[in-house]
């Protein structure tokens, strides 16, 4: 999967105390974004006269980011994250024995220098997370994708470990995430499988390919791709004497909430399925709707702006080939995102990264995949029990247009087994909030809504 360049040993008289030995360990360092602080940690390892590194960004309790190449010569060290959208590159100074460089994650460009060593930061308080010994089995287990020559590593929860159990398989939203879901300083996904097995009901939680422990290349799946991993994890539960086979559900939450239908309607053996924040709505206008409601500048004409969005991804959809679609998508950028941000003073260099990184996402294999699924689609077909939950105060995925795309195809396919419920005051992520908004998520104490946990749980159990 990883293809990194060999060591080179440079024997220059300045540097020779780093050069002549190689850079194994830990390195850490703080950005800083605004007045916010953020820790990088990367754990470099010297093996075979390559490096690899594993990243960790402690501010947001993130582990496991395997990037792609590591590379460290003539005293540049070069940690290329492409499969997940981010890049360091920095030089070594010998007299301040530390390198010094920039860390890039799409259009963000942050200064970031990195000393030997690891850093630790105070970790905010999460009552909600358990504290072992768990009441319950827990297992570490690795499981195939035999299609994709990948091994998926991930925890198994049971009530007990003796009995025969049903068993849910937690499927996580966009981005690469690890088997806990971790973000913004939670793990929900910890909290949900801590809450569901101690009522009964046995969890599967796994990294995502190429996170944590799992291998595969993450940057270059698609949510079909993402559908196979659970199609695998269905297939290994199926091996299971302690799961109830007949009572396999899946537990989706954001883009693992339109996954769940596509591999329900590609499986015999899922019995139900959860859409928690789930989009019902094709991925064109869900992007539109985001480049709105995120865009972080102001535009004069509204109108234009969507015409010229809608443009982008119908550049990016395009039968044609990667060459043209790159040439298309960035003479488009130029003509249309440029001009705002330079009407509105931004530095040329900043407006490059910028493009740079609209770039790299929307010619990603799963952009171009996304924005041409609707999960309504799938979603339609299914016969199985559906649970849907969305909170009201959800930003990122609107409840009330989403839950009428996901109730309409419903209906239209024939299901009457559903229950879809809007849940007052909860964000994307099920806690109670404020605003709703991205930047809150952090700071709430909470990590799970007991109103929502409730609902999952009771739901299932009245199914099983």
């Amino acid at each position: 999967m990883k293809k990194i360049l060999a060591f080179v040993i440079v024997f220059t008289l300045s540097n020779i105390s780093l050069f002549s030995q190689d850079i194994s360990g830990d390195w850490s360092g703080i950005a800083k974004k605004g007045s916010k602080e953020i820790t990088f940690v990367f754990k470099i390892k010297h093996e075979n006269s390559k490096y690899l590194s594993t990243m960790s960004v402690p501010t947001f309790r993130v582990s496991g980011i395997k990037p792609t190449t590591t590379t460290f010569a003539n005293g540049k060290l070069i940690i290329d994250g492409s499969n997940v959208g981010m890049k360091y590159e920095g030089s070594f100074n010998s007299k301040a024995n530390q390198f010094e460089g920039i860390y890039k994650e799409g259009g963000v460009e942050l200064l970031l220098n990195l000393k030997k060593g690891s850093i630790k930061i105070d970790e905010a308080k999460r009552p909600q997370e358990p504290i072992k010994p768990y009441p319950y089995y827990e297992e570490e287990v690795v499981f195939k994708n035999n299609e994709a020559n990948i091994s998926l590593a991930g925890t198994l929860t049971l009530p007990n470990k003796n009995g025969k159990f049903p068993v849910v398989i937690l499927i996580s939203g966009s981005g690469p995430q690890d088997r806990d879901e971790t973000f913004m300083g939670h793990k929900p996904f910890l909290v949900l499988s801590d809450y569901l097995t101690k009522q009964g009901i046995g969890v599967l939680r796994f990294d995502d390919r190429g996170q944590g422990e799992s291998t595969g290349d993450f940057g270059n799946a698609t949510t079909e791709d993402f559908s196979k991993d659970v199609l695998s994890a269905i297939s290994y539960l199926k091996t299971r004497k302690e799961v109830d086979v007949k009572n396999i559900g899946l537990v989706g939450h954001s883009e693992g909430g339109i996954i769940a239908p596509l591999v329900a309607n590609n499986s015999k053996d899922v019995a139900f399925i959860v859409l928690l924040a789930s989009t019902g709505i094709l991925g064109e206008e869900l992007s539109v709707i985001q480049s709105k409601t995120f865009r972080q500048f102001p535009v004069k004409d509204e109108v234009a702006y969507e015409k010229n969005t809608r443009k982008a991804i119908a550049i990016v959809t395009s039968n044609k080939s990667d060459v043209e679609i790159e040439n298309e998508l960035t003479a488009h950028y130029n003509n249309f995102i440029r001009p705002i941000l330079t009407s509105l003073n931004v530095p040329e260099d900043k407006i490059n990264l910028f493009i740079e990184g609209q770039l790299k996402t929307s010619l990603k294999p799963w952009s171009r995949y996304f924005l041409q699924y609707n999960p309504a689609d799938e979603i339609e077909k299914l016969k199985i029990p559906v649970l849907s939950l969305n909170g009201s105060k959800d930003t990122q995925v609107n409840a009330k247009m989403n839950q009428d795309g996901i109730r309409n195809a419903l209906i239209k396919g024939g299901n009457k087994d559903y229950k879809i419920v809007e849940l007052e005051n909860l964000n994307h992520f099920f806690q109670e909030c404020k605003t709703g908004r991205m930047d809150e998520y952090r700071k709430i104490e909470q990590t799970f809504s007991p109103t929502a946990l409730k609902e999952i749980s009771s739901w299932i159990l009245q199914k099983i």
